[in-house]
């Protein structure tokens, strides 16, 4: 997910569509909230939460343009997918 100035959060969820939302709403108290993070513009599906919590993990090891990287592959235009689930 990201905002207007595109700062990066990855997350990990068992329900993107409810936790998407969240966000959007601003109810969840921390970085999300405090930097406005609520589009999402890149996402991944995944069959069980150990295999979503390595790739998280993955993800958040990677420097900032690896990421950038990743996202325009799919979506060159920041476009929010949220309403796309």
């Amino acid at each position: 997910m990201t905002n207007h100035s595109r700062t990066l959060y990855i997350g990990v969820t068992s329900n993107i569509r409810r936790r998407g939302w969240e966000h959007k709403e601003k109810l969840i108290e921390g970085f999300t909230k405090k930097y406005n993070i609520d589009q999402l513009v890149y996402h991944e599906f995944f069959e069980d939460m150990p295999t979503a919590i390595a790739r998280e993990k993955e993800l958040k090891g990677w420097v900032r343009r690896k990421k950038i990287t990743l996202i325009e592959k799919d979506n060159p235009e920041w476009l929010d997918l949220y309403d796309e689930l």
